[in-house]
């Protein structure tokens, strides 16, 4: 029996047929795991171009749940994928290649993210020795995600052989994707992986991979150690939601407009940059008048 996957606001899952799911990603967006009222236009487009981008460029590393992005029903195409159904294993994957957000408020404290110990003297945003693998908890909406240590991990999930080859992949994921994303002026900090195994067991990549809203996008030319960073991801949103005094609990506040569309201008600039491809080509390969 599959588990089921689940149903956050920014990602919405729906029956095609037998063993196929379409995955379609919203223009919701969520800070501390509240998703706020106010839509981001085009954001799920976005998220979805990216994640079919990713899905091509990392199959040689791992497989992944993706069938087609081109055979979704027309109210959601640009925004909606055909995906298999894999059964989701519980932990967030997450690589961190920098020191930023919850990892660097443990540091601080601790000296240690996750139980790994880290060198002294690192400060907000420095780049860490070598990636590091950090799994967390998948929250439900409105809940927060904990980071854990992998051994608390496989205790979770009860296989902690599995939790190396997932640490594994998501560090070889992530390798090449930092490679790939810096050489076209992205940073990326840290980014969250999830996987599912599929009808024989076999382990596949799943969900929505290197976006915005599963990553930090920190731009080359001004990254500087020592401080928080300009992004190219929800962080935008996230400054503005604390300097509103909000106290974390949902609903999240209605976003103003100066956000909205700043918050949009990153993240297609993040599609631009990465993919080397005007963000208007993927909306054109995806209106209804479209024959790809």
């Amino acid at each position: 029996m599959y588990e089921a996957y689940p149903q956050p606001d920014e990602m919405e899952l729906h029956e095609a047929d037998v063993g196929r799911l379409w995955m379609v990603a919203t223009d919701h967006i969520s800070t501390y795991d509240c998703v706020h009222e106010t839509d981001i236009p085009d954001k799920g487009k976005v998220l979805t171009g990216l994640s079919v981008f990713w899905f091509d460029k990392t199959k040689h590393i791992c497989p992944n749940h993706l069938i087609s992005w081109k055979n979704v029903p027309p109210a959601v195409r640009g925004r909606a994928l055909l995906i298999e159904r894999l059964e989701m294993i519980q932990i967030e994957c997450v690589v961190r290649g920098y020191l930023a957000g919850s990892a660097w408020a443990e540091y601080a404290s601790t000296g240690k993210v996750c139980g790994v110990v880290l060198p002294a003297g690192l400060s907000d945003g420095s780049k860490l020795p070598e990636p590091i693998f950090t799994p967390a908890t998948k929250a439900h909406t409105g809940e927060h995600d904990e980071n854990i240590s992998i051994g608390a991990a496989g205790e979770l999930i009860g296989d902690p052989r599995l939790v190396e080859e997932l640490g594994s992949l998501s560090r070889a994921l992530y390798s090449f994707a930092a490679e790939y994303a810096f050489a076209r002026g992205i940073i990326v900090a840290d980014t969250k992986f999830e996987f599912g195994r599929d009808s024989r067991g076999q382990v596949k990549l799943a969900d929505e991979v290197l976006t915005p809203d599963s990553s930090r996008f920190w731009p080359v030319d001004q990254y500087q150690p020592g401080h928080a960073q300009p992004s190219f991801d929800k962080q935008f949103v996230r400054d503005w939601a604390t300097s509103t005094g909000w106290d974390k609990t949902p609903p999240g506040p209605e976003l103003p407009d100066d956000v909205v569309m700043g918050t949009r201008a990153r993240y297609v600039e993040a599609y631009e940059r990465i993919t080397e491809q005007p963000f208007e080509e993927w909306l054109e390969l995806n209106s209804p008048l479209s024959t790809a």
